[in-house]
């Protein structure tokens, strides 16, 4: 079990990052391709950060971009988020990232007088078929490599979403992300449905949350962080200190030092 940190805004360079995770005594950084710095054609310039990788004795996963939509009904559009991907994991190959993380985009709606319709739930075998695409994509780009694409949760996953990873999951190279205060936030209704798969389960966005607010700091919120940190343990899933700032992050593995010592014991930062 090893503990990360994600992309800082507070944060422009790789290097001042790398800094910080080493200071905390954490062992990864989750590169954020939401952000312009981590976009594939930085990404690409792979000695960089293989030097950086070296230097700070650190590794990096990899978090796709959240607008990253492969079932999109425009073809160009799903052709230009998929050769993303094969980029991206070309990259994870090169730097021997274990884990790309990912959201299931949940498409369009259309709102009507007694509900809202997606689009991808009424044109289903669509949706699906370019489901079942994708994963077959990242089987072959994947191969025998030792990479995991990890769908994380979000704001409750609708029905087609979830036959959609249950496609996914019939593939060894996709497995599941459980994000904790986004599932505290969507009252849980989602983890019934990935701890029935928890053998697939490899990867944490561990924070805090109150009421609807996500990303608090360890300690200040309303989730049960011991109970979760245990079932990480349990998974042997990497976990990621989601939290939005550098003091957050700080003092977030301050928490994890004075309350986790026992439960982590040698997992724990230094």
């Amino acid at each position: 079990m090893q503990f990360g940190m994600p992309t800082l805004i507070e944060q422009d360079s790789l290097e001042d990052a790398a800094i910080l995770c080493e200071q905390l005594g954490l062992q990864f950084i989750e590169l954020n391709m939401n952000f312009p710095n981590y976009q594939i054609e930085s990404l690409e310039k792979i000695d960089c950060f293989l030097d950086i990788m070296k230097r700070y004795g650190i590794y990096y996963t990899i978090h796709l971009e959240e607008n990253l939509n492969v079932s999109d009904f425009n073809a160009s559009v799903t052709k230009a988020y998929c050769d993303t991907v094969r980029r991206t994991i070309a990259v994870a190959k090169k730097l021997h990232a274990p884990v790309i993380n990912m959201h299931l985009h949940p498409g369009i709606y259309i709102t009507l007088p007694q509900r809202k319709v997606y689009l991808y739930d009424q044109y289903q075998d669509i949706y699906l078929k370019h489901i079942e695409y994708f994963r077959m994509m990242c089987e072959e780009e994947i191969g025998s490599d030792n990479i995991v694409i990890s769908v994380e949760n979000t704001d409750g996953y609708l029905s087609f979403q979830k036959r959609g990873i249950e496609i996914l999951l019939q593939s060894k190279v996709f497995s599941l992300t459980l994000d904790i205060g986004h599932s505290h936030c969507a009252n849980e209704v989602d983890e019934k449905f990935i701890m029935n798969m928890g053998d697939r389960l490899k990867h944490f966005h561990i924070h805090d949350a109150k009421d609807n607010k996500n990303h608090l700091t360890l300690g200040t919120g309303e989730i049960n962080l011991t109970k979760w940190i245990t079932y990480a343990k349990e998974t042997h899933s990497r976990c990621v200190l989601e939290t939005k700032t550098v003091a957050a992050l700080t003092q977030s593995v301050h928490w994890l030092k004075e309350n986790a010592r026992d439960l982590l014991s040698d997992s724990l930062p230094q």
